[in-house]
């Protein structure tokens, strides 16, 4: 099991819509294959700061099944628009 870390900023005024997108968004994510939960967390000090973690099994789940899926499309058509910048993506493994 893998964590998919999406750092996120959004534009001013932006959250609503962004969180309702990832709420939209949150059932594209759990029936794609191999995706075991969605959580997202916004920062207290920067709120327009958000960061989005993903439980896939593999890498190549997120990376190529994910990303080249309708369900990605649909993902980004619900929240594209709030970017203030492109999300600084990253994976991560538990070690302890």
């Amino acid at each position: 099991m893998i964590k998919e870390i999406a750092q996120i900023t959004i534009k001013p005024g932006m959250d609503k819509q962004f969180e309702q997108g990832v709420s939209q968004a949150t059932p594209l994510f759990l029936r794609s294959h191999g995706c075991h939960g969605v959580q997202l967390f916004r920062s207290i000090e920067q709120p327009e700061q958000y960061t989005l973690v993903v439980d896939w099994e593999t890498v190549d789940d997120h990376m190529v099944l994910f990303r080249e899926s309708p369900e990605f499309q649909q993902w980004r058509g619900l929240v594209a628009e709030t970017f203030a910048a492109p999300p600084n993506v990253h994976h991560v493994s538990k070690v302890l």
